[in-house]
């Protein structure tokens, strides 16, 4: 709660020394917005998510870590700002995709050198005994997990109120999943995150006010996956790795059709086009607003199947409420679709008497 009201509060303040200063996302034909938007919004998410930790700790809310996990805290938190001045910088400077990913390596290996990472195998017939992985594998492991949901959760980053919705969903999913499983520090990340993405949901929900940039986007994504390390999968066991899959399934999911269709073509994987779940559903014909609702009611149904791995108290009262959100959000997508189909085609129908085929509503690209 208190990242969410630290972050709604600096927001607007980000927003207007953005207009002031002139560092505005500039429209253009692959976005979605019209006017110049202040692209820093991931300043007051950061602010948000830093103060809410900070407050914590001043009133003793570390106290009953171990001593190990309130390192690992702080060692997230400072990844988080390193990824964070990583896509920053790119929001100001335009960096190229390599020296980008260059650093995001960087910052990953830094991590695994402070602990945040994959470090054993626990046997799945056998959870007592474990199998320590070399180095070079965890390295290996602990890198593409970091830098691959830091990007998933950039390349998701296409709507208003898109990555900050999914990450605050993923995130309230991973807090669920790390209390059950007595991982109060994971829990204690992920209540911050998930606060600093609601409050920021305040201005960047369509039609929004603001956007996070690469910077938000860089520090989300990093976030997710290093609470995911230091809880519900700091060993690589069967169901442990199971359970951050599934609430980040749909991102992940999404940049890897996007890559593979990328790669497929013989084009980079970093080459910009229309090829994600979002920009799919825009052409189908749903709206701004309705895209992003449904990829949320999906999002939050996976996190009720982790739920349901992780043997969560009352986990399938929780899959049986997510199911029927996913549901009624599904059917009334559909029908919200056929109706602005018949209005769109009445006045033509009246026109000239003659039926009409369906058209669906022309929409701008997405940014």
């Amino acid at each position: 709660m208190g990242a969410g009201l630290f972050t709604a509060a600096i927001v607007p303040w980000v927003r207007q020394l953005g207009l002031r200063w002139g560092l505005t996302d500039e429209p253009d034909p692959r976005k979605q917005h019209q006017t110049p938007m202040v692209r820093l919004g991931g300043i007051g998410i950061v602010l948000g998510f830093c103060l809410a930790l900070t407050v914590t700790w001043l009133l003793g809310g570390f106290g009953s870590l171990p001593t190990s996990r309130d390192h690992l805290i702080w060692s997230t938190l400072l990844g988080g700002l390193a990824f964070f001045a990583i896509g920053l910088s790119d929001d100001l400077f335009s960096l190229p995709p390599l020296p980008r990913l260059g650093l995001q390596i960087a910052g990953a290996m830094a991590m695994w050198s402070q602990g945040v990472k994959i470090g054993s195998i626990t046997l799945p017939f056998d959870s007592s005994l474990s199998l320590a992985l070399p180095d070079w594998l965890s390295l290996l492991a602990t890198v593409i997990w970091l830098v691959g949901i830091t990007n998933a959760i950039n390349w998701l980053d296409g709507l208003d109120g898109l990555a900050a919705g999914v990450s605050g969903i993923a995130a309230v999913g991973l807090l669920s999943v790390s209390f059950s499983l007595h991982q109060p520090g994971a829990g204690l990340l992920a209540a911050a995150l998930a606060g600093a993405c609601l409050g920021f949901l305040r201005d960047n929900f369509n039609p929004a006010r603001i956007f996070m940039g690469d910077g938000g986007s860089y520090f989300l994504g990093f976030s997710l996956a290093a609470i995911s390390l230091v809880g519900p999968a700091k060993e690589l066991t069967t169901v442990s790795l199971l359970l951050p899959l599934l609430i980040l399934s749909l991102p992940l999911a999404d940049m890897s059709a996007v890559i593979m269709g990328r790669v497929s073509d013989g084009r980079s994987p970093f080459y910009p086009d229309r090829r994600h779940l979002h920009h799919r559903l825009l052409r189908a014909g749903f709206s701004h607003r309705r895209t992003v609702v449904l990829i949320y009611a999906f999002t939050q149904w996976f996190a009720a199947l982790a739920l349901v791995a992780a043997n969560a108290e009352m986990r399938f009262l929780w899959l049986a409420l997510a199911t029927g959100v996913l549901v009624w959000i599904v059917v009334s997508s559909r029908r919200e679709l056929l109706e602005e189909a018949e209005q769109l085609n009445a006045p033509s129908d009246a026109a000239d008497g003659q039926p009409q085929p369906p058209v669906l509503m022309q929409r701008n690209s997405p940014h």
